[in-house]
């Protein structure tokens, strides 16, 4: 969560991508990813590109292959980065989800404690193949989950199914991993929003982080090479060996601020606060699997289903 896309945009234009703060957003009126004032999602597509149906017919949905981290099916909204996912048993004929982060709802960030669930939707994201291009628009019809209380997550469901998508464009959800990942983990984090893609490792967890109102439980953090932007947030990372998704990218210490809006900081178990400058983090997303059902539903009772609830 950070500065506004639109000041983000002209320090890449001005200073060049590399003197361009290494954090990601954070959650404020005015933040990096709030729809107001954002640099339109289409920033770098100049049209909207088309592909030909695949022959291959689809069983299941099928999950991207190890070492093969790529751009296809993450999307750009119009203020962030996000992922068409699916979970580890989904079928082929369940609605498509799409994650990103709750601070990037079109509404405005949940306020601390609020979680938002089966909500009308019809926001669009802009669907990329493996070079990053615009494939596709697809919409959402509903809001099923959405927090910044312990997460920063939002999943979307969409109008369409895993097999169209895989029928119509030849392009595969990624798929959230069910267990924990662990430090030293190689992870790509790929943002549709400026179809860049960061290579690090998961350096450790942060058992808390706060930022501004908001406090999250045991967040990833990356090692430095991971310098994510403004626009980022909602970007899936991706275990590079699995190609499965095991976190969402949310936000990094910019200025280092303590425990401030664009300023996380770290407390651990016994109350030490940490603070590092220029450091980046995610979201953890191995909850998420156990309290989805069949055709996509959200089960928040569902045994082994930890995230917040309402």
């Amino acid at each position: 969560m950070r500065k506004p896309l639109v000041v983000a945009f002209c320090a890449l234009a001005l200073a060049g991508a590399g003197a361009t703060p290494a954090v990601a957003a954070a959650p404020s009126p005015t933040g990096a990813d709030t729809t107001t004032g954002a640099v339109p999602a289409t920033l770098t597509d100049v049209v909207d590109g088309t592909v030909g149906t695949a022959a291959d017919t689809l069983n299941g949905p099928t999950a991207h292959r190890a070492g093969a981290v790529g751009f296809a099916g993450t999307v750009s909204l119009s203020n962030c980065s996000g992922s068409v996912v699916r979970m580890p048993d989904s079928a082929a004929d369940d609605p498509a989800l799409v994650l990103t982060n709750g601070h990037c709802l079109e509404s405005g960030f949940p306020a601390p404690g609020q979680v938002i669930v089966d909500q009308a939707s019809s926001r669009t994201f802009g669907l990329l193949n493996s070079s990053g291009s615009k494939v596709a628009t697809l919409r959402a019809d509903r809001l099923l989950y959405a927090t910044m209380t312990d997460t920063d997550a939002a999943i979307y469901r969409l109008g369409t199914t895993y097999a169209r998508i895989r029928s119509s464009y030849g392009i595969d959800a990624l798929t959230l991993n069910d267990t924990r990942p662990t430090a030293g983990t190689a992870i790509s984090v790929v943002s549709g929003y400026w179809k860049r893609i960061y290579s690090c490792s998961i350096d450790g967890f942060a058992y808390r982080m706060k930022e501004g109102d908001w406090t999250w439980k045991d967040s990833v953090r990356y090692t430095s090479a991971c310098d994510t932007i403004g626009g980022t947030s909602g970007s899936p990372v991706v275990d590079d060996a699995t190609g499965k998704v095991v976190a969402v990218n949310n936000t990094g210490n910019e200025s280092g601020g303590r425990c401030t809006v664009n300023n996380p900081c770290e407390v651990d178990q016994n109350g030490q606060v940490t603070v590092r400058q220029g450091i980046n983090y995610a979201q953890q997303t191995y909850p998420f699997p156990a309290c989805f059902g069949v055709d996509s539903r959200l089960e928040l009772n569902a045994s082994g289903c930890t995230v917040p609830k309402p």
